[in-house]
């Protein structure tokens, strides 16, 4: 059986298929996962516009409390959507879809499960609003508990029993920060390889390497050619680094076989005359 992690990361935008494997019908059946009971009882994502993702909300509250969770909703939409590109939310109020007999709650209003929730009283000061938040959130840990719900390890809050071992936002940092060490080793000592830089970071495979290495040196002709057009260069000298850093990464010699020719070639003849040729009268404040 297809299960929803598996469906999620297989999605690609034009690929087609069944209604089971829709986008927004699956991202409907993990909403509560991804932003919390609470929330996913207020809110839907609707339909996907783009790059952005439109969210129904009960009400303006409900917006503006998830548009506080912005970022954690999209490193989730990452994790579980990786071929569908969303990179932003936008919420809108309207009429939620109706989940089975339950009925969509307000702040303040109604809670509770099965078909005739207890009403509960009104909360009269903000002490008092302040422990039910903390009882509420001590009752839905110790429910997660009960059923299999385990401790990131990044951060102790509470995943699935089916999730890694680490939540998404810890997992999207820990990405994050393996990136810029093997970025920085680039940078730093282009000449490793891939073999030298796997040898300073544990369990680098060549894929994630190659990954890395390419957005790397786009960012860095990037740079270069934004000195190109400005036919200038940093005083501090940066883009000379960072053009000795790209000769070397792109060309994947080491430093004793480059030839004046082979940087030439790779960095074309305008930046190599920027960068090399009548150095001093080409330097300006960046």
């Amino acid at each position: 059986m297809l299960t929803l992690g598996s469906a999620l990361g297989r999605f690609a935008p034009g690929s087609g298929g069944a209604k089971a494997t829709d986008p927004i019908v699956l991202l409907g059946a993990a909403w509560a996962e991804i932003v919390g009971e609470g929330m996913a009882a207020n809110s839907h994502p609707a339909k996907l516009e783009g790059d952005t993702l439109i969210v129904t909300t009960a009400s303006s509250g409900w917006s503006q409390q998830l548009s506080f969770l912005t970022e954690t909703v999209l490193a989730a939409l990452a994790a579980r959507l990786p071929n569908a590109g969303i990179a932003k939310l936008r919420f809108r109020v309207g009429k939620l879809p109706r989940r089975g007999s339950a009925a969509v709650s307000r702040p303040g209003s109604r809670a509770g499960r099965g078909a005739a929730p207890a009403e509960r009283p009104a909360v009269r000061t903000a002490d008092e609003a302040l422990a039910r938040f903390r009882d509420d959130v001590t009752a839905a840990e110790r429910a997660k508990r009960t059923r299999g719900w385990k401790e990131c390890r990044g951060c102790s809050a509470l995943i699935a029993p089916d999730a890694g071992s680490t939540c998404v936002p810890c997992t999207v940092a820990s990405a994050k920060e393996r990136e810029h060490r093997v970025s920085r080793l680039l940078f730093e000592a282009p000449w490793l390889g891939y073999a030298g830089t796997a040898s300073l970071v544990e369990d680098l495979d060549r894929d994630e390497y190659e990954t890395i290495r390419r957005r790397t040196l786009g960012r860095w002709w990037e740079r270069l050619n934004r000195a190109r057009a400005a036919k200038r260069l940093a005083r501090d000298g940066s883009d000379r680094l960072v053009a000795s850093s790209y000769v070397l990464l792109k060309s994947e010699l080491p430093p004793e076989r480059l030839t004046p020719a082979t940087v030439r070639n790779v960095l074309g003849d305008e930046l190599h005359e920027l960068l090399y040729g009548r150095s001093e009268q080409q330097h300006d404040v960046q």
